[in-house]
C-alpha cells in the first residue's frame, strides 16, 4: 500500500489583521489536508477563500451546489452555509486560504458582488493568483500602523479581480452574451425611452419568463429592479449636470408625478431628490 500523501501547513500570519472596515484572520499553505465529509457539512462564522493549487477535488453546500475542483478554482465560503469540500479519493491536494470578515464584505455580499449561488469561480492561471494572494500578507512588513489596512486593500483587490476574471471567462465562453445585450438594452435609455423587460426577451431571443428566470439566476436581480436602478442611476446623473427639472425626471423615467419619483429615489438612493441635489450641488 502506498503511503498517504504527506500533510503540511505553512501559516502566513502570526496573528489577525484588523481594521474597521475588515478583517483577515487567517491565511496560508494547506497540503493533503483531510476534505470535509459531505454528509456532516461545516457551518463557519466568517468568510473563507480557497485556491485550489494542485490535486482535483469537490465542492458541496446546503443549497444543492455540487461541483469539481481543479487547479485554479477559487472556493468563496459563505458564514451561515453548511458546506463540504476536499480532494477527490487518490488525488492530493494543496490549497492557499483566507478567512475573513467585516463590513466591507458584507456590504459585497449584500450587493451581489460576492454571492452564494456563485461559490466557485473558474479562474485558471493558478501561478497568477497564487502569487497575488501571497502578495497580500507577504510583500510588506505587518507591524507598522498601516500594514493591516493596506493588506486588507490588497486582498479586496485580488477578490474583486477574481470575480471580474470569472464574469470575463463567462463571457468569452459564449454562455451569456444574451445577458450583456439585456442589460444594454434595459439599461440604456434610448430615443423613445426605456424598453420594459417583456420587451426585451424577445430581442434577446427568449420567452419571458425564461428571460426573467435566467436573468436572475446570474445577477440576482429581476429585470425590472435592475431596469428601476439603472433608471435612478440617470436620475442621479440628471440632477447632479442640473439638465432637467424634478418633474421633467418624474416624466422621463414614466413616474405619475414626482411624488411617487421622490418615493421610488429615496428608496433606492437614500435621500429624497431635493436632498440629493443639495448634497451634490450645494443648492
Amino acid at each position: 500500500m502506498p503511503p498517504a500523501p504527506k500533510y503540511r501547513s505553512e501559516p502566513w500570519l502570526q496573528s489577525p489583521l484588523r481594521t474597521p472596515v475588515g478583517e483577515i484572520e487567517l491565511a496560508g499553505l494547506l497540503r493533503n489536508v483531510p476534505g470535509i465529509d459531505p454528509t456532516g457539512m461545516r457551518i463557519l462564522r466568517r468568510f473563507t477563500l480557497v485556491l485550489m493549487v494542485e490535486g482535483r477535488g469537490y465542492y458541496r453546500d446546503a443549497r444543492g451546489t455540487k461541483l469539481e475542483l481543479g487547479p485554479g478554482d477559487v472556493v468563496l465560503v459563505f458564514p451561515e452555509i453548511a458546506h463540504a469540500y476536499g480532494p477527490l479519493p487518490g488525488s492530493e491536494w494543496t490549497q492557499i486560504y483566507f478567512v475573513f470578515d467585516g463590513p466591507q464584505f458584507q456590504l459585497w455580499r449584500a450587493q451581489g458582488l460576492l454571492a452564494p449561488e456563485h461559490p466557485v469561480l473558474r479562474l485558471g492561471a493558478m501561478d497568477y493568483w497564487r502569487r497575488r494572494l501571497h502578495e497580500v500578507v507577504k510583500s510588506e512588513p505587518l507591524h507598522s500602523a498601516g500594514a493591516p489596512l493596506r493588506a486588507l486593500g490588497r486582498l479586496l483587490h485580488v477578490i474583486t479581480d477574481m470575480v471580474a476574471a470569472d464574469a470575463e471567462s463567462t463571457r468569452q465562453a459564449g454562455r451569456d452574451t444574451w445577458l450583456e445585450k439585456s442589460l444594454r438594452l434595459l439599461g440604456d435609455r434610448g430615443a423613445a425611452g426605456w424598453l420594459a423587460p417583456q420587451e426585451v426577451a424577445p430581442l434577446v431571443g427568449l420567452n419571458y419568463e425564461n428571460f426573467r428566470k435566467r436573468f436572475v439566476q446570474l445577477t440576482h436581480e429581476s429585470p425590472g429592479r435592475y431596469q428601476k436602478r439603472r433608471r435612478l442611476e440617470w436620475a442621479c446623473a440628471a440632477i447632479y449636470h442640473g439638465d432637467y427639472s424634478l418633474k421633467q425626471i418624474a416624466d422621463t423615467l414614466g413616474f405619475c408625478d414626482v411624488f411617487h419619483f421622490s418615493k421610488a429615489f429615496k428608496q433606492e438612493i437614500g435621500f429624497t431628490p431635493s436632498d440629493y441635489r443639495r448634497r451634490v450641488r450645494g443648492h
